[in-house]
């Protein structure tokens, strides 16, 4: 595996759907939803920019129990996992048993109106909590509107 997972071919793609359907369902880039200005053009310039981006972005895939299939730098530093570690991991252990009830509303919410904001709680993989603030999740499609997955963002967080 490289150490550059956002060179990848599937890795790209992921990136361009993920952007795509934030700006479908929310009417704006991800990129201007916090402050990026100066967006890359070139499919693998925009995902390295996102791969390296100051805010975190994940996304998981359309399985019955999904597993993460993206999560940029910060994303994996948050999480304590490596590429390879978090992109064979079920979106549902980033919550404790507690939460698991809300993440599951929250999910079946954006599932029917496309998007939705959230506050909530996470646990890292060595189980570190902590708190998400103002939180967006959407429903990843493709140009066909065909259900790929789902993918939320965030920067407003805190270690409890």
């Amino acid at each position: 595996m490289t150490s550059s997972p956002w060179q990848q071919q599937t890795f790209i793609r992921r990136t361009q759907l993920i952007l795509s359907s934030f700006e479908h369902w929310l009417g704006c880039s991800l990129f201007e939803q916090f402050g990026v200005t100066d967006v890359k053009i070139d499919p693998k310039e925009v995902s390295k920019q996102l791969f390296e981006a100051d805010f975190i972005v994940v996304s998981h895939g359309t399985q019955n129990d999904p597993i993460f299939n993206y999560g940029n730098q910060k994303a994996l530093d948050i999480w304590e996992l490596t590429w390879e570690e978090f992109t064979q991991t079920p979106s549902r252990k980033t919550a404790e048993a507690i939460e698991q009830q809300e993440r599951d509303r929250l999910l079946a919410q954006t599932t029917t109106k496309g998007f939705c904001s959230y506050s909530v709680i996470r646990i890292t993989s060595t189980g570190k909590r902590f708190k998400i603030n103002d939180g967006i999740v959407w429903n990843v499609i493709d140009e066909e509107q065909t259900y790929q997955g789902q993918a939320a963002c965030f920067s407003d967080f805190y270690f409890l």
